[in-house]
């Protein structure tokens, strides 16, 4: 039997009142991301690729079309459900990290697990593993204000990963990081996407970021212009 594709989207629409004027951020996106699959969402500012994102990752629901996450319909859930599947299913790693600031690398990583109602022990068991996993086993007890904007990224995506997710989620993951940690950053995605089969979609302005990803999907005037999916479909 045939693996349900991690997200589905079809005729994606989003629109937004700004001051009584209706604003139309997306206009009709159809896409599929299958299990283990690396993409990359690619486009200007104001181009409707972050609210896909948040779209793809429940955190908005969209105006009108139809969106499936493993091939659950999202439309019919409640927002409780469509957080527990959020906390189950997806990760997130954003720009600015998102960390808490008083709380050490290793509770960070492990509050993810606290909304499953995972028990401490199991909780440090695991987010220790994923902190040992993206090389920062010797800062599990540092706070965000003690580490490099590289290693609270890491941070960040053993946070994303201590969950066990199918998709993983990520926004502008280096727009805040030099050109060094970067790399180390998009190098970290592709192994989690190739030895672990995450599914990856990475968000971003920038081509040569977009390059890691094994498929690039370019949108503008929130509209789909290019996918190299329906390129390679078509040779």
């Amino acid at each position: 039997m045939t693996a349900a594709p991690a997200l589905e989207a079809v005729d994606l629409t989003r629109r937004y009142q700004l001051e009584g004027v209706a604003v139309e951020a997306l206009r009709g996106v159809s896409l599929s991301i299958g299990q283990g699959e690396f993409a990359a969402i690619i486009g200007p500012s104001g181009s409707g690729k972050s609210t896909l994102m948040h779209l793809l990752g429940c955190l908005d629901r969209p105006t009108s079309g139809q969106l499936r996450v493993n091939g659950v319909e999202m439309s019919h859930l409640t927002d409780t459900q469509l957080a527990e599947l959020r906390n189950k299913t997806i990760g997130f790693v954003f720009q600015s990290f998102h960390l808490l600031a008083r709380t050490t690398a290793l509770e960070n990583v492990a509050l993810p697990l606290v909304y499953r109602g995972v028990g401490k022990a199991e909780r440090r068991h695991r987010a220790r593993a994923a902190l040992e996993s993206v090389g920062l086993g010797h800062r599990m007890e540092h706070r965000p204000s003690q580490m490099s904007g590289g290693e609270q990224q890491r941070v960040a995506i053993a946070r994303a990963l201590v969950g066990r997710p199918k998709v993983l989620l990520a926004d502008e993951p280096t727009g805040n990081l030099d050109t060094r940690n970067g790399a180390e950053v998009m190098g970290m995605l592709d192994r989690l996407n190739s030895e672990r089969g995450v599914a990856v979609v990475l968000v971003t302005h920038e081509p040569e970021v977009a390059e890691h990803a094994r498929r690039q999907i370019h949108v503008r005037d929130g509209l789909i212009e290019l996918d190299t999916a329906a390129e390679g479909r078509g040779a």
